[in-house]
Protein backbone atom coordinates (compact mmCIF):
# COMPACT_ATOMS: atom_id res chain seq x y z
CA UNK A 1 0.00 0.00 0.00
CA UNK A 2 1.70 3.20 -0.94
CA UNK A 3 0.87 6.34 1.78
CA UNK A 4 2.55 8.99 -0.56
CA UNK A 5 0.46 11.51 -1.92
CA UNK A 6 -0.64 11.21 -5.51
CA UNK A 7 0.37 14.40 -7.48
CA UNK A 8 -3.46 15.61 -7.44
CA UNK A 9 -3.04 15.49 -3.38
CA UNK A 10 0.27 17.40 -3.76
CA UNK A 11 -1.37 20.04 -5.95
CA UNK A 12 -4.16 20.47 -3.62
CA UNK A 13 -2.06 21.21 -0.56
CA UNK A 14 -0.22 23.72 -2.58
CA UNK A 15 -3.34 25.18 -3.73
CA UNK A 16 -4.15 26.12 -0.26
CA UNK A 17 -1.12 27.31 1.26
CA UNK A 18 -0.96 29.58 -1.51
CA UNK A 19 -4.27 30.56 -0.62
CA UNK A 20 -3.73 30.74 3.01
CA UNK A 21 -0.89 32.57 2.40
CA UNK A 22 -2.22 35.01 0.38
CA UNK A 23 -5.32 35.65 2.52
CA UNK A 24 -4.10 34.55 5.80
CA UNK A 25 -0.10 35.83 5.83
CA UNK A 26 1.87 36.54 9.21
CA UNK A 27 0.26 40.42 8.44
CA UNK A 28 -3.48 39.05 8.78
CA UNK A 29 -2.15 36.50 12.17
CA UNK A 30 -0.92 39.64 14.08
CA UNK A 31 -3.64 41.86 13.03
CA UNK A 32 -6.13 39.02 14.20
CA UNK A 33 -3.85 39.01 17.72
CA UNK A 34 -3.98 42.39 17.90
CA UNK A 35 -7.84 42.86 17.19
CA UNK A 36 -8.96 40.14 18.71
CA UNK A 37 -10.78 38.81 16.05
CA UNK A 38 -10.73 35.10 16.49
CA UNK A 39 -13.10 34.94 12.93
CA UNK A 40 -12.50 36.51 10.10
CA UNK A 41 -16.05 36.11 7.89
CA UNK A 42 -14.37 37.40 4.57
CA UNK A 43 -11.85 34.35 5.17
CA UNK A 44 -14.99 32.03 6.23
CA UNK A 45 -16.80 32.65 3.14
CA UNK A 46 -13.53 32.27 1.14
CA UNK A 47 -13.09 29.17 2.51
CA UNK A 48 -16.03 28.07 1.45
CA UNK A 49 -16.05 28.93 -2.19
CA UNK A 50 -13.01 27.18 -1.92
CA UNK A 51 -14.66 23.87 -0.86
CA UNK A 52 -12.43 23.98 2.49
CA UNK A 53 -15.83 22.65 4.34
CA UNK A 54 -17.26 20.66 1.79
CA UNK A 55 -14.43 18.79 0.80
CA UNK A 56 -15.58 15.73 1.22
CA UNK A 57 -19.06 15.99 0.24
CA UNK A 58 -20.80 14.44 -2.60
CA UNK A 59 -20.97 16.47 -5.82
CA UNK A 60 -24.15 15.48 -6.26
CA UNK A 61 -24.67 17.47 -2.89
CA UNK A 62 -22.84 20.44 -4.34
CA UNK A 63 -19.63 19.72 -2.63
CA UNK A 64 -15.91 18.15 -3.93
CA UNK A 65 -16.30 14.47 -3.52
CA UNK A 66 -13.04 14.09 -1.69
CA UNK A 67 -12.20 11.74 0.90
CA UNK A 68 -10.63 11.73 4.34
CA UNK A 69 -6.89 12.28 3.20
CA UNK A 70 -7.58 14.96 0.81
CA UNK A 71 -9.42 16.50 4.19
CA UNK A 72 -6.04 15.50 6.05
CA UNK A 73 -3.72 17.37 3.71
CA UNK A 74 -5.87 20.34 3.62
CA UNK A 75 -6.20 20.88 7.50
CA UNK A 76 -2.76 20.64 7.67
CA UNK A 77 -2.21 23.63 6.13
CA UNK A 78 -4.59 25.65 7.98
CA UNK A 79 -2.49 24.29 10.83
CA UNK A 80 0.66 25.59 9.63
CA UNK A 81 -0.88 29.00 9.07
CA UNK A 82 -2.54 29.16 12.39
CA UNK A 83 -5.94 29.83 10.55
CA UNK A 84 -8.57 30.40 13.93
CA UNK A 85 -11.56 29.33 14.56
CA UNK A 86 -14.14 26.12 14.76
CA UNK A 87 -12.54 24.54 11.34
CA UNK A 88 -13.13 21.04 12.30
CA UNK A 89 -16.55 21.70 13.38
CA UNK A 90 -17.65 23.72 10.55
CA UNK A 91 -16.38 21.07 8.00
CA UNK A 92 -18.03 18.36 10.16
CA UNK A 93 -21.36 20.27 10.01
CA UNK A 94 -20.63 20.69 6.00
CA UNK A 95 -24.51 19.01 4.65
CA UNK A 96 -25.81 18.99 8.32
CA UNK A 97 -26.31 22.34 9.36
CA UNK A 98 -27.01 24.82 6.17
CA UNK A 99 -24.80 27.13 5.74
CA UNK A 100 -21.48 25.64 6.90
CA UNK A 101 -20.45 24.20 3.61
CA UNK A 102 -20.57 27.29 1.95
CA UNK A 103 -19.15 28.95 4.92
CA UNK A 104 -21.64 31.25 5.75
CA UNK A 105 -22.40 29.69 8.81
CA UNK A 106 -19.58 29.05 11.69
CA UNK A 107 -20.58 26.02 13.92
CA UNK A 108 -18.42 25.06 16.80
CA UNK A 109 -19.04 21.41 18.94
CA UNK A 110 -18.83 20.55 22.51
CA UNK A 111 -15.04 18.98 21.38
CA UNK A 112 -13.67 20.25 24.83
CA UNK A 113 -14.15 18.60 28.14
CA UNK A 114 -14.69 20.48 32.10
CA UNK A 115 -17.98 22.27 29.60
CA UNK A 116 -15.96 24.37 27.92
CA UNK A 117 -16.44 25.28 24.17
CA UNK A 118 -14.63 27.12 22.09
CA UNK A 119 -15.78 29.98 19.48
CA UNK A 120 -19.46 30.11 20.71
CA UNK A 121 -20.12 33.74 20.69
CA UNK A 122 -18.76 33.22 17.42
CA UNK A 123 -20.74 30.58 16.34
CA UNK A 124 -24.14 30.35 15.09
CA UNK A 125 -24.46 26.24 15.50
CA UNK A 126 -23.49 23.80 17.80
CA UNK A 127 -22.65 20.99 16.14
CA UNK A 128 -24.68 17.85 17.30
CA UNK A 129 -26.87 20.50 19.45
CA UNK A 130 -30.51 21.61 19.00
CA UNK A 131 -29.90 25.26 20.02
CA UNK A 132 -27.11 27.43 21.53
CA UNK A 133 -26.07 27.02 24.70
CA UNK A 134 -25.90 29.40 27.16
CA UNK A 135 -22.04 30.46 28.54
CA UNK A 136 -20.00 32.28 30.48
CA UNK A 137 -16.48 33.34 28.89
CA UNK A 138 -13.64 32.03 30.22
CA UNK A 139 -10.17 33.46 29.70
CA UNK A 140 -8.03 31.21 27.56
CA UNK A 141 -4.32 30.65 26.79
CA UNK A 142 -5.12 31.22 23.09
CA UNK A 143 -6.21 34.56 22.48
CA UNK A 144 -7.22 33.48 18.97
CA UNK A 145 -9.15 30.28 20.70
CA UNK A 146 -11.84 32.32 22.91
CA UNK A 147 -14.00 30.17 25.18
CA UNK A 148 -17.03 29.87 27.30
CA UNK A 149 -18.30 27.74 29.70
CA UNK A 150 -21.88 26.31 29.01
CA UNK A 151 -24.37 25.43 31.59
CA UNK A 152 -25.56 22.75 29.07
CA UNK A 153 -23.15 20.51 27.67
CA UNK A 154 -24.34 18.11 24.72
CA UNK A 155 -22.91 15.45 22.72
CA UNK A 156 -20.90 15.36 19.98
CA UNK A 157 -19.37 11.64 20.02
CA UNK A 158 -20.67 10.78 16.90
CA UNK A 159 -18.18 13.28 15.28
CA UNK A 160 -15.17 12.48 17.59
CA UNK A 161 -12.88 9.81 15.47
CA UNK A 162 -12.92 12.48 12.38
CA UNK A 163 -12.57 15.76 14.70
CA UNK A 164 -9.73 13.76 15.94
CA UNK A 165 -7.76 13.09 13.23
CA UNK A 166 -8.68 16.61 11.49
CA UNK A 167 -7.16 18.29 14.81
CA UNK A 168 -3.83 15.80 14.58
CA UNK A 169 -3.63 17.53 10.60
CA UNK A 170 -3.71 20.91 12.04
CA UNK A 171 -1.00 19.97 14.76
CA UNK A 172 0.90 18.29 12.14
CA UNK A 173 0.74 21.67 10.18
CA UNK A 174 2.00 23.58 13.37
CA UNK A 175 4.93 21.32 14.47
CA UNK A 176 6.15 21.58 10.92
CA UNK A 177 5.93 25.10 10.71
CA UNK A 178 7.67 25.50 13.88
CA UNK A 179 10.31 23.39 12.33
CA UNK A 180 11.15 25.94 9.50
CA UNK A 181 10.92 29.06 12.67
CA UNK A 182 13.78 26.94 14.09
CA UNK A 183 15.93 26.45 11.73
CA UNK A 184 15.08 29.41 9.82
CA UNK A 185 16.12 31.79 13.20
CA UNK A 186 18.97 29.10 14.08
CA UNK A 187 20.38 30.44 9.97
CA UNK A 188 19.94 34.39 11.08
CA UNK A 189 21.23 34.43 14.56
CA UNK A 190 24.60 34.57 14.86
CA UNK A 191 26.91 34.18 18.27
CA UNK A 192 30.52 34.20 18.59
CA UNK A 193 30.93 35.29 14.98
CA UNK A 194 28.95 31.98 13.67
CA UNK A 195 25.03 31.35 13.03
CA UNK A 196 23.95 29.66 16.30
CA UNK A 197 22.81 26.94 13.85
CA UNK A 198 26.64 25.79 13.58
CA UNK A 199 26.40 24.84 17.35
CA UNK A 200 25.71 20.73 17.71
CA UNK A 201 23.04 21.66 20.74
CA UNK A 202 20.78 23.55 18.27
CA UNK A 203 21.77 20.82 15.24
CA UNK A 204 20.63 18.60 17.58
CA UNK A 205 17.41 20.57 18.90
CA UNK A 206 16.45 21.21 15.47
CA UNK A 207 16.92 17.54 14.04
CA UNK A 208 14.80 16.21 16.88
CA UNK A 209 11.94 18.46 16.37
CA UNK A 210 11.67 17.00 12.65
CA UNK A 211 11.51 13.77 13.84
CA UNK A 212 9.18 14.49 15.68
CA UNK A 213 6.87 16.05 13.20
CA UNK A 214 7.48 13.59 10.31
CA UNK A 215 6.06 10.51 12.77
CA UNK A 216 3.62 12.39 13.75
CA UNK A 217 2.88 13.30 10.14
CA UNK A 218 3.09 9.35 8.83
CA UNK A 219 0.92 8.22 11.79
CA UNK A 220 -1.75 10.96 10.63
CA UNK A 221 -1.63 9.94 6.75
CA UNK A 222 -1.51 6.46 7.66
CA UNK A 223 -4.58 7.32 9.85
CA UNK A 224 -6.61 8.81 7.34
CA UNK A 225 -6.21 6.09 4.60
CA UNK A 226 -6.44 2.94 6.37
CA UNK A 227 -9.53 3.86 8.57
CA UNK A 228 -13.03 3.46 7.81
CA UNK A 229 -14.74 6.48 9.89
CA UNK A 230 -18.29 6.75 8.38
CA UNK A 231 -19.45 10.38 8.76
CA UNK A 232 -21.56 9.86 12.24
CA UNK A 233 -19.86 7.13 14.08
CA UNK A 234 -22.83 5.61 16.33
CA UNK A 235 -21.54 2.09 17.68
CA UNK A 236 -17.83 2.02 17.49
CA UNK A 237 -16.99 4.64 20.02
CA UNK A 238 -15.80 3.86 24.13
CA UNK A 239 -17.25 5.52 26.82
CA UNK A 240 -14.26 8.04 27.28
CA UNK A 241 -12.58 8.83 24.26
CA UNK A 242 -15.22 7.91 21.61
CA UNK A 243 -12.55 7.81 19.18
CA UNK A 244 -13.51 4.50 17.11
CA UNK A 245 -10.05 3.14 16.54
CA UNK A 246 -6.84 2.55 17.91
CA UNK A 247 -5.09 4.17 14.38
CA UNK A 248 -6.64 7.90 15.11
CA UNK A 249 -6.25 7.72 19.04
CA UNK A 250 -2.19 7.09 17.87
CA UNK A 251 -2.26 9.90 15.43
CA UNK A 252 -3.51 12.61 17.53
CA UNK A 253 -1.41 11.32 20.43
CA UNK A 254 1.54 12.05 18.20
CA UNK A 255 0.81 14.84 16.94
CA UNK A 256 -0.56 16.32 20.16
CA UNK A 257 2.99 15.51 21.32
CA UNK A 258 4.48 17.03 18.61
CA UNK A 259 2.78 20.69 18.07
CA UNK A 260 3.87 20.76 21.84
CA UNK A 261 7.39 19.79 21.75
CA UNK A 262 8.19 21.52 18.65
CA UNK A 263 6.53 24.82 19.94
CA UNK A 264 8.92 24.19 23.17
CA UNK A 265 11.93 23.77 21.36
CA UNK A 266 11.49 26.63 18.61
CA UNK A 267 11.06 28.88 21.19
CA UNK A 268 14.22 26.94 22.67
CA UNK A 269 15.87 27.86 19.80
CA UNK A 270 14.57 31.50 19.54
CA UNK A 271 15.66 32.10 23.35
CA UNK A 272 15.03 35.40 24.81
CA UNK A 273 13.38 36.30 21.52
CA UNK A 274 11.14 33.41 21.74
CA UNK A 275 9.43 34.75 24.88
CA UNK A 276 8.26 38.03 23.53
CA UNK A 277 4.45 39.18 22.13
CA UNK A 278 6.40 40.22 18.88
CA UNK A 279 7.19 36.78 17.80
CA UNK A 280 4.93 33.98 16.56
CA UNK A 281 6.41 31.12 18.66
CA UNK A 282 3.88 31.36 21.60
CA UNK A 283 1.42 31.67 19.04
CA UNK A 284 2.02 27.96 18.32
CA UNK A 285 2.36 26.91 21.49
CA UNK A 286 -0.75 28.40 22.93
CA UNK A 287 -2.71 26.77 19.77
CA UNK A 288 -1.42 23.66 20.31
CA UNK A 289 -1.90 23.27 24.45
CA UNK A 290 -5.63 24.22 23.48
CA UNK A 291 -6.16 21.57 20.89
CA UNK A 292 -4.36 18.88 22.64
CA UNK A 293 -7.85 19.23 25.12
CA UNK A 294 -9.94 18.74 21.91
CA UNK A 295 -11.75 15.86 20.56
CA UNK A 296 -9.81 13.79 22.80
CA UNK A 297 -6.89 14.16 25.14
CA UNK A 298 -3.38 12.34 25.70
CA UNK A 299 -4.97 10.39 28.38
CA UNK A 300 -7.59 9.40 26.76
CA UNK A 301 -5.87 8.03 23.65
CA UNK A 302 -3.50 6.34 26.25
CA UNK A 303 -6.50 4.36 27.55
CA UNK A 304 -7.38 3.42 24.43
CA UNK A 305 -4.65 2.20 23.36
CA UNK A 306 -3.44 0.57 26.36
CA UNK A 307 -7.00 -1.50 25.63
CA UNK A 308 -6.88 -2.02 22.44
CA UNK A 309 -2.90 -3.50 23.18
CA UNK A 310 -4.59 -5.66 26.60
CA UNK A 311 -7.55 -6.67 23.91
CA UNK A 312 -4.99 -8.30 21.44
CA UNK A 313 -2.82 -10.01 23.90
CA UNK A 314 -2.70 -13.74 24.26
Amino acid sequence: MDFQPTEDQRDLRAGVRDLLAGRYGREALRASVDTGAAVDRGLWRELGEAGFFALRLPEADGGVGLGLPEAVLVFEEAGRALVPGPLVATHLAAGVVPGAAAGTTVVTAFDLGDGLVAYLGEAEAVLGASGMPAGSPVRSADPLTPLHRVTSYGDSSAYRSEGALLTAALQVGSALRTVELAVRYAGEREQFGQPIGAFQAVKHLCAQMLVRAEVARTAVYAAAVTAAVPAAVTAAVTAECAVGDAEIAAAKLLADEAAVGNARDCLQVHGGMGFTWEADVHLHLKRAWVRAQQWCTAAEAEELLAAELLGSAP
